[in-house]
């Protein structure tokens, strides 16, 4: 590169001439002249930076010309590392002076660092990355469960709508809360929803739904008076399969303050799989029909659920009687609340 004069002088270098083919000579000659006196001569030590004293050292048009040399070097030096040294030191000139002199043949070789810049790790396991099931992870059942049991039906009702819980509701068009009487004396739980109960976002539509209100007829009920419908699990498993254990535990806590929140004389569990859940238990719906179960001081009566019935026909007789034992256990239920 080029060397302004003026920084040239301000580091104390001066410009030396060298004529041409004079090199070599004025070398031999000092090498004679320091056997017997010490060389004081700038002559005689100036370095001639020609390509053909190192024609190893491949120099770039903007080197120093091969006339200059510097005119205080009293000591034999590496043409390489003159060449450094002399580069780094108008680098730091120039940015002593705002860049005054930089020209664009003047461009610093090392890596630039921008301080401003910020820095990239793309070996981090950055979040987004991460399934949303295991940021969820920390997050422990009884936590929530315990914030849950604090909550009025809306904000109740609101929670459900939009709950994450797990991962039930990345494919669920409604979540399904329940409908009914909140201040009903019965309260039937179900299993799931299905695919009309997830698309409506109710509970008990369809076919199974109008056999259901048949049955609450044959009573004198109605799911508008004094009953509520719910289920144990408030998004519809894919395909209708049952849900898997850690699904039930996450939906647990808002059966649990439904019930706490209907205050229900009576529960019936419609399905084994609400049966076992609700009783926690593995045992057959056939062994748990005909007798009073219990669920948090709450009388349960177990029975088939409806879309099971309207597959097997016999078994409508065995519902019936369900019912008619449900009856029987209310009117205690009432009797008990009385007093004698």
């Amino acid at each position: 590169m080029a060397l302004h004069k003026s920084i040239l002088e301000e580091f104390g270098l001066g410009t030396v001439w060298v004529t041409r083919g004079a090199a070599s000579a004025s070398a031999s000659a000092s090498v004679d002249a320091s056997a017997a006196v010490p060389a004081q001569s700038t002559d005689s030590t100036a370095i001639a930076f020609e390509r053909k004293a190192a024609p190893e050292v491949q120099q770039p048009a903007s080197r120093l010309p091969v006339e200059e040399a510097p005119a205080s070097v009293a000591r034999k030096a590496d043409p390489v590392d003159t060449l450094t040294a002399l580069d780094a030191a108008l680098s730091a000139a120039q940015a002593n002076q705002g860049n005054a002199h930089q020209t664009p043949s003047a461009k610093i070789d090392s890596p630039r660092i921008d301080a401003a810049e910020p820095p990239v790790f793309d070996d981090l396991p950055w979040l987004d990355d991460v399934p949303p099931q295991s940021l969820a992870a920390s997050e422990t059942v009884d936590d929530t469960a315990a914030d849950i049991a604090t909550l009025d039906w809306d904000t109740l009702a609101a929670r459900v709508a939009v709950c994450e819980r797990c991962r039930l509701c990345e494919r669920r068009t409604n979540s399904v809360f329940g409908v009914g009487d909140r201040d009903a004396d019965w309260m039937l739980i179900g299993e799931a929803p299905g695919e009309n109960e997830d698309k409506l976002g109710e509970p008990f539509v369809g076919q199974a739904g109008k056999l259901l209100d048949s049955m609450l007829h044959a009573v004198a009920l109605s799911r508008e008076d004094n009953v509520f419908i719910a289920n144990v699990i408030k998004c519809r498993p894919p395909g209708n399969r049952n849900p898997e254990p850690d699904e039930v535990a996450r939906c647990e806590p808002y059966l649990k303050r439904q019930v706490e929140l209907v205050k229900p004389k009576l529960i019936v569990a419609l399905g084994r799989f609400a049966a076992q859940s609700l009783l926690k238990t593995e045992a057959s719906i056939s062994s748990l029909r005909g007798r009073v179960h219990d669920y948090q001081g709450v009388p349960v009566i177990v029975t088939y659920h409806p879309a099971y019935l309207l597959r097997s026909l016999p078994d409508k007789a065995k519902a019936w009687a369900d019912l008619c034992l449900a009856q029987t256990t209310y009117r205690k239920s009432l009797q008990a609340a009385d007093g004698p």
